[in-house]
């Protein structure tokens, strides 16, 4: 074999179409061995001959795309000091395209003894590990473009690839749950129907499946465990391991992008799936410890963690700056995503201890002309101190807005003391977001996510249901602000059941006519039920699968409804925040009101009982998108909502908001009405029945 010096730049296998230039970083090596497997399994090991600015080199002619390969670095292991290099061990590269087979949790994986971790484990991992394998970089992308859509028209769908597609009866049964099923024309088709802009894929960089889990007969469903961050998971491919994985995603983000559909993803930088101390050696761990990971101060054996699954990456140290930048980049260019949900992104501000707005991470990302650019969304918090940051995040930044997720709920639970803080969410959530610059788009408002109960499951349980997870139902959120109307689970009772639906399109019309940019959890809009369980990160099968034969038709056709009302109208999405003062045609841009018509004064907000509330949304003078940034004029709305147990009669203002009343919605039926609703005058009144929303526009 030859073997040529080779360049340290890029890092990763990158094959030029004559061979291909291996690179990898490590500060504490002592030698690194490049280890190629042919179709049997059997290893060849090529010493890498060069190593400039503690990147070790090779370039090996006629090594083409399917090589698969690993690393061997050879080094101090120290554990006291922090130090776990490990030769036997066959190493993940940390910068590779596509990773081929699972970890099988055998002995070898590990570099103690697992019966007595004071004892060394030198026995070969490379049988039961995965193999980073070369890729081919070109691809056919037919003039692909990105659809870069503006915030504040972007509707977001967290998607699971597997979830949504593997119980799809339209869908080939051999690509169900796959990056090919994702982007089938019926998947497509049922997305641009329902109108939603972007789909949030739950993470789809390589992960592992934890042996705790395996050993239960469970997985990790979600994929939380990231331990390849430039390669697409293997298991959701449908044409093969050897690279197939990465055209098979760009296909599908091809078909998206055609459909008019961007695709972000929910990306695992906090931490990988090595684990504490007592994790396996797969990749990080054995090639520079030190440098990848955080480590307890006055103890470098363990691992400071702010994220609840064993380690963090060290936010201060240029390599691991360097692979998330050169990842997300990679992202972008070469699979042409269009943005990124950051999971628990404070850890990532955690330069040093503290959670830091200024650290270089974020530095990074502002200055970078192409991550810079992309759709950056916070999850804003992490489980170390001082990690809830709702709303501290850097300008161009957008957040998962915890705080309406909790308000809202509250709110149509009939929680007291909770109209004040609602208002606040609904309008976009100004004390959060305007002080720094930011836009009412900053706020990414849910009321359901992954982490917790499907919307269905949120109206038809108090409790969490976990027992199928197996940890004796510990597991999942105690306090899930829920409401079951009056019984736990399944029921025959019709009034209970009616109640539950109306109670969807309660807080379905509540996140979509609020401001701010709407984020909806797969399935919900068909009425998905995990059983109650609100933490299925480990449920691989029906209870976290679509159902598609007993789809809520009403539900999903009201969903549809909404979401073509908000793209409709710019008043519910707006570009700038709420003033309270005169719009052009002299009435303030929004007006908050009592059931009588009556302005709010401090005594109405100030009281914690439940209340009926009406809002004016004035679509006079909203600054749409575009270069010139006009002012245009939409249609101004009146929405009257009320979360208590009994109807309220509310007054429709007189002139000067409106001569007349055009009821469009109202969720105690069902169904929109239509646009030959009879209208009602000024002044007159209307009664809202219990625990629903009316939505009447100006005529």
């Amino acid at each position: 074999m030859e073997v040529w010096p080779g360049g340290p730049y890029p890092l990763g296998a990158t094959y030029d179409g004559a061979g291909t230039n291996f690179a990898v970083f490590s500060e504490v090596a002592e030698a690194v061995e490049l280890c190629l497997f042919d179709e049997h399994g059997n290893e060849t090991r090529v010493t890498m001959p060069e190593r400039d600015a503690l990147v070790w080199h090779v370039y090996l002619p006629r090594v083409i795309p399917g090589q698969r390969y690993g690393y061997r670095v050879h080094g101090p292991y120290d554990p006291a000091k922090g130090q776990r290099c490990d030769a036997s061990k066959l190493l993940i590269d940390p910068y590779a395209k596509a990773l081929e087979g699972a970890i099988d949790w055998a002995p070898a994986c590990f570099s103690h003894d697992v019966h007595d971790p004071s004892k060394r484990n030198t026995d070969d991992s490379a049988p039961h590990t995965m193999k980073s394998v070369v890729v081919n970089p070109f691809f056919d992308w037919q003039e692909d473009r990105s659809p870069r859509r503006l915030y504040h028209e972007t509707v977001i769908y967290e998607a699971h690839v597997k979830g949504m597609t593997n119980a799809h009866p339209d869908i080939p049964e051999e690509i169900r749950g796959t990056y090919a099923a994702m982007g089938h024309p019926v998947m497509v088709d049922h997305l641009t129907g329902l109108g939603v802009t972007a789909v949030e894929l739950m993470p789809v960089h390589q992960f592992v499946n934890d042996a705790r889990l395996v050993e239960r007969g469970l997985s990790n469903y979600w994929g939380y465990n990231t331990i390849g961050f430039l390669a697409p998971h293997n298991a959701y491919s449908s044409s093969g391991q050897r690279g197939e994985q990465v055209l098979e995603f760009k296909a599908m983000v091809r078909e998206l992008h055609r459909a008019g559909i961007e695709v972000i993803l929910d990306v695992v930088y906090n931490h990988t799936a090595e684990g504490n101390h007592l994790g396996p050696t797969l990749g990080f761990r054995g090639i520079d410890n030190v440098a990848y990971y955080r480590l307890t101060d006055g103890d470098p054996s363990t691992y400071h963690d702010t994220t609840g699954t064993g380690n963090s990456l060290l936010m201060r140290n240029p390599h691991v700056l360097q692979l998330i930048m050169d990842s997300l980049r990679y992202w972008i260019l070469e699979m042409h995503v269009d943005g990124f949900r950051f999971d628990l992104a404070a850890t990532l501000a955690r330069q040093f201890h503290e959670v830091d707005r200024l650290s270089a991470f974020f530095d990074l990302v502002h200055q970078d002309p192409v991550v810079s650019q992309a759709k950056l969304i916070a999850e804003p918090w992490d489980v170390g101190p001082g990690g809830y940051q709702v709303g501290n995040f850097p300008p161009r930044w957008t957040e998962w807005n915890g705080k309406y997720r909790d308000t809202v709920r509250d709110y149509w639970r009939g929680a007291p003391s909770s109209l004040g803080e609602f208002a606040a969410r609904l309008s976009g959530s100004s004390d959060l977001y305007e002080s720094d610059g930011r836009a009412p788009y900053a706020s990414i408002n849910f009321v359901t996510a992954h982490d917790g109960f499907t919307l269905r499951d949120l109206v038809s349980y108090n409790d969490k249901h976990n027992l199928a997870n197996g940890e004796d139902n510990a597991d999942g959120e105690n306090h899930n602000r829920s409401w079951n109307c009056g019984v736990e689970g399944p029921t025959d009772d019709v009034g209970v059941l009616e109640l539950r639906k109306r109670q969807q399109r309660n807080l379905l019309s509540t996140l979509v006519l609020s401001q701010g940019v709407p984020m909806l959890l797969y399935g919900d809009e068909i009425g998905r039920s995990q059983g109650g369980n609100n933490n299925a990160y480990c449920q691989d099968s029906e209870i976290s699968w679509m159902d598609w034969k007993n789809i809520d038709e009403p539900l999903l056709e009201f969903t549809r409804q909404l979401l073509a009302l908000r793209a409709k109208h710019p008043v519910f999405r707006r570009r700038r925040f709420f003033t309270g003062k005169p719009a052009p045609d002299g009435l303030p841009d929004i007006a908050w009101l009592r059931s009588d018509a009556t302005p709010m004064d401090h005594d109405a907000w100030s009281s914690a009982a439940v209340r009926p509330l009406a809002v004016f949304l004035n679509g006079e003078g909203i600054t749409e998108s575009g270069l010139r940034g006009e002012d245009i004029r939409d249609d101004s709305f009146l929405l009257l909502l009320n979360p208590g147990h009994e109807d309220a009669a509310m007054t429709l203002p007189a002139a000067p908001f409106a001569e007349q009343w055009q009821p469009l919605l109202d969720t105690a039926n069902a169904a929109f009405l239509g646009e030959d609703a009879p209208a009602q005058q000024g002044g007159s009144q209307r009664v809202v029945l219990a625990r629903s929303v009316v939505l009447l526009r100006r005529t």
